[in-house]
């Protein structure tokens, strides 16, 4: 035998190579639904949203109150769908099953069980999806590519089976966010998802019309270490006042519990953050056995709290922690979630931060703390109405007035109707000890928005915080004025 043939013998072995390369073929999902193959065929994904199919994909005909998938089969095969599950005869190929929810369900199930991929649940009232993203690209740098995530904010009780039915097989790592808005909601996506590794990232008024306090939330979101596989790991933060009650929560259920924070006594601990120049932070950390020094891109002191359960995660995931500093080191701000864009002005360029996609009381005072420590030559809020808060609403956001004068804006431009509560308590013009007064305006939707701030006229050096939950669609602000003009 040459040497050649012998260390091709030698190889090891990797039960992901016997695994197959397709995400799904007819015969893996007849057997995983018990449904029905009209014909064979392989898909590469899986998609129950016709506008969003693409060439290659299974088409899930999910019935909802209102909406009926089987009504879309004819766009979802126009744009290239492959097959679809449904749940009576169609005349395309299919596989046909009594419940095509269910059948999601089991097509989760099947993938989440042949897969080896170490799995990482996120919650929390605020980050989720950033820290997601962050805990995904150190993993899949780390891997080769060989990490699946959640995409976009798919983290409900449809988003997080369809996440976990598109886990490839040979996937090494599973990256998996779930949100709530009332209570048990959790319970069910973690079930689903089975993770090795599960982290909050906060606790904070967030959905605290359903729910009723932040107690309540904050044993809502323990729920995600229910479904925890055994010997797994349960990452809590340290600087919460709801602390214990988590790790009461996490102990009731045997599993290994890692705390990060700035508190003395968390696992993951923050020795020193500095600001740099980019904006974002150098931190420096303690994890037990030894320190790490990385760089946040992303501005604020949220990130470098998130920073620290993006660690705890990816140590507890077994990944590479030096990927981990250069995926954190490289993030740029998501869409509606922190991008930074530029804006062609007279004179020049202003910055525009795109928060538009939600808003609740902890990220308002966050994001407004971020614009007072950016250098700009007048900063400017366009603040949307926070939803979810229900007897509580005009208390939290009349309290935005604190965190608006200490930023030093300039001029606030609020949005919805509930900000009036807000209107009412800048109206009263308390100054500062300097003597500074923001100005405002109070508009109802976001085309007032629009015409407000073009009213009101932007320059050179000006940044623009847009903040609001995501159905006022502030989001057309933000594509107003950093679209190119065709």
């Amino acid at each position: 035998m040459s040497a050649a043939h012998a260390l091709l013998r030698a190889w090891p072995a990797d039960r992901r190579d016997e695994l197959p390369l397709a995400l799904w073929d007819a015969a893996a999902i007849a057997k995983a639904t018990g449904g029905t193959a009209s014909h064979d065929f392989r898909a590469s994904g899986i998609e129950m949203d016709s506008r969003d199919v693409r060439p290659g994909d299974v088409f899930v005909a999910l019935k909802g109150e209102a909406m009926d998938g089987h009504k879309f089969l004819a766009a979802a095969f126009n744009k290239g769908a492959v097959a679809a599950i449904v749940d009576r005869p169609v005349d395309y190929p299919h596989v046909l099953v009594e419940d095509t929810t269910k059948a999601l369900h089991d097509l989760a199930h099947a993938a989440r069980d042949r897969s080896p991929a170490t799995r990482i649940a996120i919650t929390g009232s605020v980050g989720k999806t950033g820290v997601k993203e962050a805990i995904f690209s150190a993993l899949d740098r780390s891997s080769r590519g060989a990490a699946h995530r959640s995409v976009r904010s798919y983290n409900n009780h449809v988003g997080v089976p369809l996440s976990l039915a598109r886990l490839p097989a040979r996937s090494k790592f599973g990256v998996f966010e779930m949100g709530m808005n009332h209570a048990g909601e959790i319970a069910p996506l973690t079930e689903h998802v089975r993770p090795d590794v599960a982290l909050i990232t906060t606790i904070a008024p967030v959905h605290i019309e359903h729910l009723g306090s932040e107690e309540a939330i904050a044993d809502e979101k323990s729920q995600i270490f229910t479904g925890l596989a055994k010997g797994g790991t349960a990452i809590i933060p340290a600087d919460s006042e709801h602390t214990a009650r988590m790790i009461g929560h996490a102990k009731s259920l045997g599993v290994t519990i890692v705390t990060f924070g700035r508190s003395a006594d968390a696992d993951v601990r923050l020795l020193d953050a500095i600001p740099v120049a980019s904006g974002g932070s150098l931190v420096t950390v303690d994890m037990g056995d030894q320190r790490l020094c990385y760089t946040v891109a992303e501005p604020g002191e949220h990130w470098i709290g998130n920073s620290l359960g993006v660690m705890a995660a990816v140590r507890a995931a077994g990944g590479d922690l030096a990927a981990a500093g250069l995926a954190l080191a490289e993030m740029g701000g998501l869409k509606g979630r922190g991008a930074r864009l530029d804006i062609e002005v007279a004179g020049g360029k202003a910055l525009m931060l795109d928060e538009s996609y939600n808003a609740n009381p902890s990220s308002m005072r966050a994001t407004l703390r971020q614009l007072g420590q950016t250098p700009a030559h007048r900063r400017i809020a366009v603040l949307g109405t926070m939803g979810e808060l229900g007897d509580f609403s005009p208390r939290f956001h009349a309290q935005l007035a604190e965190p608006i004068g200490d930023a030093k804006i300039d001029h606030v431009i609020l949005v919805g109707e509930e900000m009036r509560h807000l209107a009412a308590q800048l109206g009263k013009g308390t100054a500062d000890p300097l003597g500074f007064v923001p100005g405002f305006d109070h508009c109802q939707d976001s085309a007032e928005a629009i015409a407000q701030l073009e009213q009101f006229g932007l320059t050179h050096g000006d940044v623009v915080l847009v903040k609001g939950s995501n159905f006022l669609g502030l989001g057309k602000l933000v594509t107003h004025f950093t679209s190119t003009p065709d």
